[in-house]
């Protein structure tokens, strides 16, 4: 299986060292419209690279693309792709107005459109939602991180979360909002606080506050934000036969032992991936495993774990707690 590779900043050569991985991937193109970073990707990663997807199809074979460039770009290359019959892995696009057209592309080219949401494919989330799958319980979440450390070698005004339409903390509750809808179910209710609380140079809130309650009756509070100067995932379930406590590393997910009262360890991995230039909550391994899951699609092995369908509820969401007064 072919892959092309396109944008090729700090996200896009995670996704081709990640698929290098991949035994049934054969070969990898790169693809960015910028000459530095196509000669960084070739000489870093040993990849042939291109200025755009129209070249690459004229030389090569490709079965499917990732996209791995800004969100706002996403859906013009989305179509392209499509219309040129590959299949499609995106990483969170943050806006959905065109979702119906794309959706139906897919259908009709009857080509796999994958979504990334790569906390869908972390083992403590996993393991979260199977210890509480029959319990009506409460959490409290605190995820935040200074902007300007998200990508400490450019400005934050040089890249998409700088942008008000694609912002820092729209971008945060994309990426926890999949995973918190899997674990405790669908949002019945939700009301949020917000507000800008810091000197960076934004055009939008930068501190989110809320209560969110679900279909089954789980009521959980929830602080998303870009001012926390020491990155923070900050996870506490807890209910009358549960309470688990998670700081978002592999080795911080922790569950009362009702027999001791003693909160014990669980370790859900054997062996932890993780890039030195990112936080501690941060791990390769969940973002192999949703590339696996992508090719797997592909071969029809598998389903995808996160669609369209509910990424354009979930962004719809997203949308009413940024218009909530």
């Amino acid at each position: 299986m072919d892959i092309c590779v396109i944008g090729l900043g700090s996200m896009g050569k995670r996704r081709i060292r990640l698929l290098k991985n991949i035994d049934k991937v054969n070969n990898i193109y790169g693809v960015d419209s910028q000459k530095e970073r196509r000669q960084h990707t070739h000489d870093e990663l040993n990849i042939n690279c291109y200025n755009s997807l129209f070249e690459v199809l004229q030389k090569k074979h490709v079965d499917g693309v990732v996209i791995s460039t800004p969100p706002l770009t996403h859906s013009k290359i989305i179509k392209e792709a499509l219309e040129n019959n590959l299949h499609v892995f995106t990483e969170i696009n943050l806006i959905n107005d065109n979702y119906e057209n794309i959706i139906n592309l897919s259908q009709k080219k009857n080509k796999i459109l994958f979504l990334s949401s790569t906390f869908l494919y972390r083992n403590e989330i996993k393991y979260i939602k199977e210890v509480i799958s029959h319990e009506i319980v409460n959490y409290k979440y605190h995820v935040g991180q200074y902007l300007p450390d998200w990508h400490p070698w450019e400005s934050y005004k040089d890249f998409f979360v700088g942008d008000k339409r694609t912002n820092g903390c729209r971008e945060l509750f994309a990426i926890e909002l999949p995973w918190i809808v899997n674990v405790f179910g669908e949002i019945k209710d939700f009301y949020f606080f917000k507000r800008k609380s810091t000197n960076l140079e934004i055009d939008y809130d930068d501190t989110y506050v809320g209560i969110i309650k679900h279909e089954n009756g789980t009521i959980g509070t929830i602080n998303v934000d870009i001012v926390s100067r020491i990155a923070k995932r900050e996870l506490c379930v807890y209910g009358e036969n549960i309470h688990l406590a998670w700081n978002g590393t592999p080795d911080s997910l922790y569950q009362l032992d009702f027999k001791s009262m003693e909160m014990v360890n669980i370790l859900t991995y054997n062996n932890i991936n993780q890039d030195k230039r990112y936080a501690k909550n941060i791990i390769e391994n969940a973002y192999q495993e949703e590339l696996e899951n992508y090719i797997n699609c592909i071969l029809n092995m598998e389903i995808p774990k996160y669609t369209f369908s509910k990424d354009k509820d979930i962004i719809d969401i997203i949308n009413k707690i940024e218009k909530d007064d």
